[in-house]
């Protein structure tokens, strides 16, 4: 089964050096879960500051700067991985290195018909 990993964390939450030393040790966890054959994605984004949303009301676009909602912690990136079930999910969401500073959500991905496949 599919699983998105949403890291939350408050951007503020590590210097620049850690956050580097984060991108490392992120990147070795996906070399391990690409050798399991359970990595799909992942990928950080870029500070809420650049974020845009796009609501539509009354069959017109309402664009705003700045995330959907003021949180505490900002969505900071994702992973796409499979797991064979919640629990191997939990187990792979805890070795996220920004797991010590912020939250991982873990929602399963829903498969519909329709949506094209690579």
């Amino acid at each position: 089964m599919k699983y998105m990993l949403l890291v939350y964390l408050d951007e503020a939450a590590m210097s620049e050096p850690e956050r580097q030393e984060c991108y490392v040790k992120s990147a070795q966890l996906t070399q391990e879960l690409h050798s399991c054959g359970q990595y799909l994605d992942a990928a950080p984004l870029h500070p809420v500051a650049t974020a845009t949303s796009v609501r539509v009301r009354e069959g017109k676009p309402l664009v705003t700067d700045g995330p959907f909602a003021e949180t505490r912690e900002q969505l900071g990136g994702f992973y796409l991985i499979n797991a064979k079930d919640l629990d191997e999910a939990i187990k792979i969401a805890a070795r996220i290195p920004p797991a010590c500073v912020g939250t991982i959500e873990i929602r399963p991905v829903m498969e519909i018909p329709g949506l094209p496949t690579e």
